[in-house]
Order: C-alpha cells, then sequence, then structure tokens
C-alpha cells in the first residue's frame, strides 16, 4: 500500500547524518515521498567545527512553504516533522502551514523536535525558543525534546530531573524526552509522556559522538505512527532503529551516522527494547494518541 507524502522541515548539511539528511533518509527508506524544507545551509553539524551558514531568508521559506501549501496533492499528504529553525518567521511560517495542512488532510500528523538546546544552554535565540514553545507545541500531536529542552519549554529550566512531571506540563498530547537515564545500570531510555501515563523506553547505551539522533527518532515516530502503529510500539520501534544505527556505526568507527550501510535497522529493528509503564503526576494534556 502506498504510503502518504511527508513533509520534513530542518536543517540541511552538506556531510553529515543531521537535520533532514537524517530524517528524509529514513523516511524515504520506509516508503514516504518526502517534501524536504531546508532552514539553514551548513557545510556539517556545528560541532564538528567550522564552517560556513547560510540561513533560508525569512520571506523565502514561507513562500516555499505556501507553494507546497497550495500544491494538488497537499491534501493527501499524511504528516509533517520539524526540527532546527534559524529565526521565529521560521517558527511562524510553519505554524501556519501545519494548521493549513491539517484543515486540508483532518488526519495529518505532526512531530515536533524542539531543536534548542542541550547541555544547559540554549543554542537559539530566546525568540527561536519562544516561537517553538508558543506556537508549535500546542499544534504538535508528538514533541520530542531531550531533557533540557523539556525543562525549559516548562518553564523549569534549571530542573531536569524529573522528565516524567515536566513533559505532563507541556501543551501536546504525547510527549518523548530522549535520552534520559534508565532504570538499568548501563542502559539509557526515551520517556514517553501521555495523558495519565508514563512509558519507559529503555536500551543498552552506546558510547559514540555522533550526532542526529534525536532527528532520525522523530521522523522514524512520524513513520511508524502513519503505518498505524500505537505510540507505545511507535516509540519501540524507533528507538530500536536509533540503537542499531548508533552501535552498528561505533563498531565500524564511523564518527556520522551510517544510515546507508545500515539501513535495514531502519526498516526492520531487531534489537530488544524494554518497556516500562509508571504514572506520572495527572496533567491537561489533550487526548494522547493510541
Amino acid at each position: 500500500m502506498p504510503r502518504p507524502p511527508v513533509v520534513a522541515i530542518s536543517s540541511h548539511v552538506a556531510r553529515g547524518s543531521v537535520g533532514n539528511r537524517a530524517m528524509a533518509f529514513a523516511l524515504e527508506r520506509l516508503g514516504h515521498e518526502v517534501w524536504s524544507v531546508p532552514t539553514v545551509l551548513l557545510a556539517h553539524h556545528p560541532g564538528r567545527g567550522p564552517g560556513p551558514r547560510t540561513a533560508i531568508a525569512r520571506d523565502t521559506f514561507a513562500a516555499m512553504l505556501d507553494a507546497l501549501g497550495a500544491a494538488d496533492r497537499f491534501p493527501a499528504v499524511g504528516g509533517l516533522v520539524s526540527g532546527y529553525f534559524a529565526d521565529a518567521g521560521q517558527v511562524e511560517a510553519v505554524a501556519r502551514l501545519v494548521s493549513a495542512l491539517k484543515e486540508a488532510s483532518p488526519g495529518a500528523l505532526f512531530v515536533c523536535d524542539p531543536v534548542i538546546g542541550d547541555s544547559g544552554r540554549l543554542y537559539v535565540d530566546d525568540s527561536v525558543a519562544a516561537a517553538v514553545r508558543d506556537r508549535l507545541l500546542p499544534l504538535a500531536d508528538v514533541a520530542t525534546p531531550n531533557a533540557f529542552e523539556c525543562a525549559w519549554l516548562a518553564g523549569e529550566p534549571g530542573r531536569t530531573g524529573d522528565a516524567a512531571t515536566l513533559a505532563a506540563l507541556l501543551p501536546c498530547p504525547n510527549v518523548v524526552v530522549t535520552s534520559v537515564p534508565a532504570l538499568m545500570r548501563g542502559h539509557i531510555g526515551n520517556l514517553l509522556s501521555t495523558e495519565g501515563d508514563a512509558v519507559l523506553a529503555e536500551h543498552r547505551a552506546v558510547e559514540t559522538a555522533v550526532k542526529g539522533t534525536g532527528d532520525l527518532l522523530a521522523a522514524l515516530l512520524l513513520a511508524r505512527l502513519l503505518e498505524g502503529r500505537g505510540i507505545v510500539k511507535a516509540l519501540e520501534m524507533a528507538a530500536a532503529s536509533v540503537f542499531e544505527v548508533v552501535a552498528a556505526t561505533a563498531r565500524a568507527g564511523g564518527d556520522e551516522m551510517m544510515l546507508a550501510e545500515f539501513q535495514t535497522a531502519l526498516v526492520q529493528p531487531r534489537a530488544p527494547v524494554a518497556i516500562r509503564r509508571f504514572a506520572p503526576r495527572p496533567s491537561l494534556k489533550p487526548r494522547p494518541l493510541v
């Protein structure tokens, strides 16, 4: 059965497996036509060293999205995934596109990866982070912040140790907090918070410097949800795929996720992921995906 087109909006690097490079590859490998829109052009991930950086001008960016929204095939689009933004104007344009998408295709899903910071600090302007919080999170079906991003978005930037409670404060029905401490020693987890429930998907930790795992997880979550999987199964499969790719890349000595070489893990993940349920504090979340 044909998979629906999806829109992927994030950074574009000439070299590496981060941002839209990772998202588009995974979505295409799982059978989706991808409408890929860059927010910024980079030689490589900024963590790899200095290099040119060109943000897509907000007028050009908005015009690109308007053209997509006016396309004859727009009502057939199944979902949208967003990541890094260069300025608040881009966020506003995406908020308009998401609203138009949900009007044209009521069953379409929006996965928002709020790429705003890590390690105790924002690495985007405050205006960008605030726009993601105020304009995109209320529209998202799933958000995938890391622990610092979750705390900042919840208004508690210095409090990262209670991911379940903080995630329950976000105005999104399903929040996956990535790379949180797991219950088993030597493991790492992704915590899913829905209305009145929380699930920890944990697997063995891998020592590696590769980037882009959050981008990959967000895209895989969207793909699995569009297959009709429930949110817990979608998370289990997405986490397994990311782990397998990262572990295989580490064994091969790669410094970027080797998506092409280990693409089988995207399609048929086999790594064990432990699912542990517990109840967070009550929240005011909208109705979650099932």
